[in-house]
């Protein structure tokens, strides 16, 4: 397979170095709007068995995009830019005939009077209202293939097809114990997006209400996270998971939330009251720039925080319901990966490494004929199974923790892997 990344950050590093090392890909095409970084980024994943090559492209033009598709032969464009570049990206591909796949949809539009209780523009609506153009071409776009969304859609999905005869609730939970040493502030993920998720209006689901809105860091509760990270305050945060869900799975309510903490959601808090989160750009000088952008530059590079970092980072799907044998069961789908693993085994620290497996993952079943199909989709519309049998594969795979409360007792067979439950 020839693949054009698009984007040479952390995450675009992280899924070179990944991807190098798998068989079914030929050709690496890394592509970024600074052509040194996309250097370093082939540098660092350099395989005898992989040509990977690296090029300028200007994430914003489809005509960039798309020209750099022609001239290698693009099997697929992964775009793992922010998802202010996803249109021009993946109106190349469809032009270009490529599959595409991303890590977070097109970014929402908040209600222009009540944002905090309706829905306004919601997330990739755009993406999905061209599935009928790229199933009459031909062509696959899988959108919110990360870990959050992305894996834990899968778990969403194997829980309802292999777990479950009823869902009453599910809710994608992510913590960490993470700690970088040498900054009071610093995001171990783009903090362009990170604002942007957290700062706009959560989603909610509930099956009698449909889609709505609340306030952002809502619905604050305690949840015990596995292996050591123990119990934090998740709270809830805009994310597309909320939006898939229920696309395919029969579900009372979904939720997303986050293990931030205090210390992150008053950073967040203040940048929003000094207007820091804007992306309007304003004069500087003799410059225009926005506050957003500008905080993302006096950030340090989370892609370089790696050697800084310790800890881990746990996703995960709560699943409550009835079970295959119609008792009531509650049961935590997880992925948690150390960031010394990580850094020692790719180079890369733990968060982006998570996020970049799964794209790499998607597009090796996607080549091997376990996922296919053409239209615009999320990972709920695809068997789990093979996914969670490759994620194993790859040396990583997730778990399941069986709850007898909320609280995160755990019963004693805790910790039992997709080949045991399958047994």
């Amino acid at each position: 397979m020839r693949i054009l990344l698009i984007g040479a950050g952390g995450v675009g590093g992280a899924f070179a170095a990944i991807v190098a090392r798998r068989k079914f890909v030929t050709t690496l095409i890394v592509a970024d709007v600074n052509l040194s970084k996309a250097e370093a980024v082939a540098r660092h994943a350099a395989n005898a068995g992989v040509n990977i090559v690296a090029e300028t492209v200007d994430a914003s033009s489809q005509q960039s995009v798309a020209s750099l598709a022609r001239k290698y032969k693009a099997d697929a464009i992964v775009n793992l830019c922010a998802p202010l570049f996803n249109p021009p990206i993946f109106a190349a591909a469809f032009e270009t005939g490529c599959t595409y796949l991303d890590t977070a949809c097109n970014l929402s539009e908040l209600h222009p009077t009540e944002p905090y209780s309706k829905m306004g523009v919601t997330l990739g609506v755009d993406q999905f209202a061209q599935h009928e153009a790229w199933q009459e071409r031909g062509v696959l776009a899988l959108t919110g293939m990360g870990v959050e969304p992305g894996l834990s859609d899968v778990f969403a999905r194997f829980a309802s097809d292999h777990l479950f005869s009823s869902i009453d609730e599910i809710g994608v939970r992510d913590g960490s114990d993470l700690v970088v040493e040498g900054y009071a502030f610093a995001p171990t993920f783009n903090i362009w997006t990170t604002i942007e998720e957290c700062l706009n209006p959560p989603i909610l689901f509930e099956r009698e209400r449909g889609w709505f809105t609340t306030e952002p860091f809502s619905e604050p509760e305690m949840f015990m996270f596995p292996e050591g990270i123990g119990e934090l305050q998740c709270v809830n945060v805009e994310h597309e998971e909320v939006l898939f869900i229920p696309r395919h799975i029969d579900v009372g309510r979904v939720t997303f939330k986050y293990g931030l903490g205090d210390d992150f959601i008053d950073v967040l808090k203040t940048l929003h009251k000094l207007g820091l989160d804007s992306t309007k750009k304003i004069r500087v000088g003799n410059s225009d720039i926005s506050p957003r952008d500008l905080v993302a530059a006096a950030l340090p590079d989370p892609a370089k925080l790696g050697d800084r970092m310790h800890g881990k980072t746990c996703a995960g799907t709560w699943v409550k319901g009835i079970g295959k044998d119609g008792l009531a069961r509650e049961t935590y789908l997880y992925h948690i990966i150390d960031n010394a693993t990580t850094m020692r085994e790719y180079g890369c620290q733990a968060v982006v490494w998570q996020t970049a497996m799964n794209p790499a993952i998607a597009l090796e079943l996607i080549y091997n004929g376990s996922w296919r199909g053409a239209g615009v989709f999320c990972p709920e519309a695809f068997d789990a199974v093979p996914y969670l049998d490759l994620l194993a594969e790859y040396g990583v795979p997730h778990k399941v923790q069986e709850r007898i409360s909320s609280s995160g007792l755990v019963l004693p067979n805790s910790g039992l892997n997709q080949e045991l439950l399958r047994s």
